[in-house]
């Protein structure tokens, strides 16, 4: 008899916990998402529309939870937290490149031409040779995005050729070729997180900084700033990057529809970019910043040790950049 009871109590703990272990089964994966861009930021749209599609194709099975504004640290430190597990996602951009050596590459000024152009890179170089390398750093690319086309602004005066910028505290983002760059060009580059910036500007630690106009307005950099040289120096892709392990850990069918939606977004971003151009160039113009056009010959060709520099340092560097550049002929 006792033999019976203690049967049937463990049958009815084991019930108990296949009973307690399915609700766990079916609970709701959430998934956070941070990045630095401020409200109307082509981050912000970006994560808000791959959050929807996300909502789209995988119901209540996930959740995507937005953390803007560098509520979660600046790249780098989002891209730790990714590394240990603490972050899901981040849309880092140059930032990548002190990550993994190659992606430099986009570091290069002028490289890009337009985004024909950039679709070609895209998939002939950037998902069969530079998405996989980050996977070895416990990261995982899911969709190439954009942050824009940047440009220098100042508080000491328009920025015409590269000897303009001799001695201008300029800020950078937290990568070794935009330092190296501006250090070609004669500035005095310093890389800062982007949170830190406004005020940085506001009370004269930095003269200047360049960002795509999407980062100048949301961020209100424009407000402190006196000049906007339209060097379009850069062309800035942003990536959306999750992190290896959970992201192996996920069943396969939910990581297909968020591959999808995460590669989907890039339509979304375009449109949004070309959409708000125009309006955000009226809205620096209209806060009394003198606009001037660049001598972008001058700049090409004050850039070619840069990408000597970048072809000599890191392996495997200049066939991809010849490649790119033959891609855009």
């Amino acid at each position: 008899m006792k033999s019976a009871r203690r049967l049937l109590l463990q049958a009815a703990i084991a019930g108990g916990a296949a009973a307690l272990a399915l609700p766990a089964a079916a609970q709701q994966i959430e998934l956070k998402l941070g990045h630095v861009g401020e409200p109307g930021s082509l981050y912000q749209i970006a994560s808000e529309d791959f959050a929807k599609r996300v909502q789209q194709k995988l119901g209540d099975k996930v959740k995507i939870t937005i953390f803007g504004s560098s509520q979660l640290g600046g790249d780098k430190e989002m891209l730790q937290k990714i590394k240990l597990g603490t972050l899901d996602m981040s849309i880092p951009s140059t930032v990548m490149s002190s990550e993994v050596d190659l992606f430099g590459m986009f570091e290069m000024p002028y490289l890009v031409k337009d985004r024909k152009h950039l679709a070609k890179i895209e998939k002939e170089i950037f998902w069969p040779s530079l998405a996989p390398a980050v996977e070895p750093k416990g990261l995982k690319m899911l969709a190439l995005w954009e942050n824009g086309y940047r440009h220098i602004t100042s508080n000491v005066k328009p920025i015409v050729k590269p000897e303009d910028l001799a001695g201008v505290k300029l800020r950078v983002p937290e990568g070794k070729w935009r330092v190296a760059m501006f250090k070609a060009y004669g500035a005095n580059p310093s890389p800062m997180k982007f949170s830190e910036l406004f005020t940085a500007l506001q009370t004269g630690v930095m003269d200047g900084q360049e960002n795509p106009f999407t980062q100048i307005v949301s961020a209100k950099l424009h407000e402190v700033q006196k000049y906007l040289s339209l060097s379009g120096h850069v062309y800035a892709p942003a990536y959306l990057v999750a992190g290896k392990r959970k992201w192996e850990q996920m069943p396969a069918d939910i990581r297909k529809e968020l591959e999808a939606a995460a590669r989907e977004t890039q339509a979304t971003v375009y449109a949004a970019t070309d959409r708000m151009e125009g309006d955000l160039l009226k809205t620096i113009k209209g806060a009394g910043v003198q606009v001037n056009e660049v001598d972008k010959d001058a700049f090409i060709a004050a850039s070619g040790p840069i990408y000597e520099e970048f072809g000599n340092s890191v392996k495997g560097a200049k066939p991809l950049v010849d490649k790119a550049i033959a891609l855009g002929k």
